[in-house]
């Protein structure tokens, strides 16, 4: 199978080179959707800067030399020069049966497999997840998922928050309370009311005689290596991986044990980063504390903006521990991309940390590091989702509230249904519609939670695409009850002659493309739009086109293919964003 904007784009750079020179070969031919067509030629435009020469004469240049006669109608010039092409449909039909025959519904492996580090997100240890973790998570899962179907190496890191001066406090509580009181098993059920208590005892000890004094000291004690504190640090970050493991399991998201990389994985290289920036010149000593200056970056007083990367105290901050970070992965992972999924808040941080990086060497300019800025949920009121009391939403809560509501409609609607099915589907909705919700935004933009919409059959939401699978499911077992077999449809060509099924067609042909600009831009929002016009066209062509009603043999075969292709490519599409498909609604 070729996508329509491949192929067409290598006629054009053809025509290109034999019309205006081989020089022109590697000129974008900016194929996009036309508005009255299948797509425009927009190049002319750009063209006729570069060859002093009018957008309509250079049109009709093209024109005469690009050779479509096997993939489209001859294209039509249209206002300042743009070429408007309409495929011809039994091209359309044939590039469908290929589809319909891959397994990979048309999406090639690289010519040369990147190893791509996504660092995505981030709870910290001995607190709970908030509603602020569910973009990070859901948004990195999803471009994991995309980029490995590709064919990439993918490196998840969890960058968990598992050092640092809370855990002096922590430790000293879990030592008061014990280690299998009540009170412990908080950090697996509710992570936040054993840190409150934890905090509560260090802000109360205002002499500074007893608990503060003790859990400062554990700091000091955890970081010089003590066998004791860390055999306690260790049953804190045990705790909280169970915990951790409950949201993810309930996310369906793909992270594991062996993903975990949080700050004490570099404990050991920060003194060394300190040093090699300090011998290179890159970094010096201001006010006491080591920092970075990189180029570019002022403050509001015009002067060089710091990046501090040791302390005056002699600590180590974030910085510290996102240079070690990419370090090791350009060295030791082999990273040709590192992906860094986290909040639109940190982007002043990444930029000078990416800066400075490649100053000191350490991020060649081959591998590519992004921060995929994430936005804010949102409440109704426009500002960042928080509890009545304004602390942060608990995303188990969430997250459970979402499954809650989808039982409600799953046992109104379908009462008929088994117990175990109803619950199996209500948490495929609920989970499926919160994670498509976020995903269907731009990742930098925020929106806002509203449980009613995201689980509404109609608009841009994933019980609409979910319907659309269970719909097809539906007539495939009609037609399985009227004596057609699964096989007779795989061996059937989708059919494609009518202007619903040609549009239908167009829409299953777009798959590889979107999902390959997912992969390169990260942009998991627009493979859900993409699957959004995919249901809406399959709607359309199931209300026009009857498909085991009023046909014959051939034609119900036609379209139990094409219909049978769309399931396949609605659940594939789906499965990216990391969201599941109910056998029935």
């Amino acid at each position: 199978m070729t996508a329509p904007e491949l192929a067409l784009t290598t006629r054009f750079q053809d025509a290109f080179a034999e019309a205006f020179g081989e020089e022109y070969r590697t000129a974008d031919p900016i194929i996009r959707p036309g508005k009255f067509s299948d797509f425009q030629c927009n190049a002319a435009m750009g063209l006729a800067k570069k060859l002093g020469a009018k957008p309509r004469d250079l049109a009709q240049q093209i024109l005469e030399k690009v050779q479509l006669d096997d993939i489209a109608e001859t294209p039509e010039i249209a206002g300042p020069g743009f070429l408007n092409i309409t495929l011809k449909t039994e091209w359309v039909a044939a590039q469908a049966g290929d589809l319909h025959g891959d397994d990979r519904l048309g999406v090639g492996r690289p010519d040369k497999a990147e190893t791509i580090v996504i660092d995505y997100s981030a709870p910290n240890v001995a607190k709970e997840m908030h509603v602020g973790h569910l973009r990070t998570t859901v948004v990195g899962d999803a471009l994991a998922r995309v980029l490995e179907f590709e064919g990439h190496k993918v490196v998840r890191q969890n960058h968990i928050g598992d050092w640092g001066t809370p855990f002096g406090m922590l430790i000293e509580h879990l030592l008061e309370v014990g280690e299998d009181s009540e009170e412990a098993k908080l950090l697996e059920t509710d992570p936040n009311a054993f840190y409150q208590a934890a905090r509560a005892k260090f802000d109360a000890d205002t002499e500074q005689t007893d608990f503060a004094k003790r859990a400062r000291a554990r700091v000091a004690t955890l970081q010089s290596g003590d066998e004791a504190t860390l055999t306690m640090w260790t049953k804190l970050v045990g705790l909280s991986k169970q915990y951790f493991h409950r949201i993810y399991d309930m996310l369906d998201v793909t992270l594991t044990d062996e993903d975990l990389a949080g700050e004490s994985t570099y404990n050991y290289a920060l003194a060394g980063v300190c040093d090699d920036l300090e011998k290179a010149g890159i970094a010096r000593v201001s006010d006491g504390a080591l920092c970075v200056f990189p180029a570019g970056f002022t403050g509001r007083d015009e002067q060089p903006l710091p990046l501090i990367i040791r302390k005056s105290d002699g600590g180590y901050g974030y910085a510290t521990t996102d240079f070690a970070a990419i370090r090791h992965r350009v060295n030791d992972l082999g990273a040709d991309r590192i992906a860094y999924v986290v909040g639109s808040s940190q982007e002043l941080h990444f930029q000078m940390v990416f800066t400075t990086a490649r100053e000191a060497g350490w991020l060649p300019e081959t591998v590519d590091a992004e921060h995929v800025k994430i936005g804010s949920v949102l409440g109704e009121d426009g500002k960042i989702l928080r509890t009545r009391s304004g602390s942060s939403l608990r995303l188990m809560a969430l997250l459970e509230e979402g499954v809650v509501k989808a039982r409600s409609v799953i046992d109104e609607l379908r009462p008929d249904l088994p117990e175990d099915e109803r619950a199996t589907i209500a948490r495929q909705i609920g989970i499926g519609s919160i994670k498509y919700a976020d995903l269907s935004t731009a990742h930098d933009s925020d929106y806002v939670f509203d449980l009613d919409r995201m689980l509404a059959l109609q608009g841009n939401t994933a019980p609409y695409l979910q319907y659309a699978v269970a719909r097809i499911r539906s007539i495939q077992r009609k037609a399985s009850e009227q004596g057609i077999s699964a096989e007779q449809v795989e061996a059937a060509a989708p059919r494609v002659v009518d202007d619903p099924e040609r549009a239908l067609a167009l829409q299953l042909l777009q798959f590889a493309p979107t999902v390959a600009e997912v992969g390169s831009q990260y942009v998991p929002h627009k493979l859900a739009a993409y699957l959004f016009d995919l249901a809406q066209a399959f709607m359309s062509f199931y209300e026009k086109s009857p498909i085991l009603k009023d046909a014959s043999d051939d034609v119900r075969l036609g379209r139990l293919a094409l219909a049978k292709l769309t399931e396949r490519t609605l659940v594939a599409g789906l499965d990216l964003l990391g969201v599941q498909a109910p056998a029935q609604m």
